[in-house]
């Protein structure tokens, strides 16, 4: 039995109006395509806050500290800067002192910002010079004011030469600077 011979089908043969019939429904897809498109992105960039180079650090030159030294005035020993309460604006810390010209005068250790006006101003005491230590090794470290302080362990202790040394640590929490809870001083 021979197979039946297939029948000419006319369909499957390409014509030039094939061609053109697909190439118009290509051309409209893509021209609808390109009409129909998603509303523009509107993402963009946050806002960038202002960084703490924007507004520089308060200089204490410019603030009278609360130091009672008569005619000898008052000198900073040691000054750092950096954002302590997360406002992106600095805060300047300074341990300051008479500027006496011998012994070991007792120091105060002050938090300085920039007031609304630009102006420097005190916004807290963490050691008085009542308390009769002298500081060294002001430093910030992760947003903690540290320092080493040094004191006597009796008023019969001779200005000169203090023979205690305690760490002091200061955080900002709740609108102040809390200090953590000290150890006992240390003899040197």
């Amino acid at each position: 039995m021979q197979p039946a011979a297939a029948p000419d089908l006319a369909h499957t043969r390409t014509r030039p109006a094939h061609w053109l019939a697909i190439a118009t429904v290509t051309g409209a897809v893509v021209a609808l395509a390109g009409l129909l498109q998603p509303d523009p992105a509107t993402a963009r960039q946050p806002e960038a806050r202002p960084s703490a180079a924007t507004r520089p650090a308060p200089d204490p030159a410019r603030v009278t500290l609360p130091l009672s030294c008569g005619t000898v005035g008052s000198r900073i020993v040691e000054r750092v800067t950096g954002d302590l309460d997360g406002d992106t604006h600095p805060e300047t810390v300074v341990s300051a002192r008479c500027d006496a010209g011998s012994g070991t005068p007792p120091t105060g250790i002050y938090v300085l910002t920039t007031g609304r006006d630009g102006a420097p101003r005190l916004v807290a005491t963490l050691l008085g010079p009542d308390r009769r230590q002298s500081a060294q090794g002001l430093a910030l470290r992760g947003g903690s004011v540290t320092a080493t302080l040094l004191g006597y362990s009796s008023s019969d202790v001779p200005s000169c030469c203090p023979d205690q040394e305690e760490r002091a640590e200061w955080n900002w929490r709740d609108g102040a600077f809390l200090r953590t809870p000290p150890r006992p001083p240390q003899a040197l």
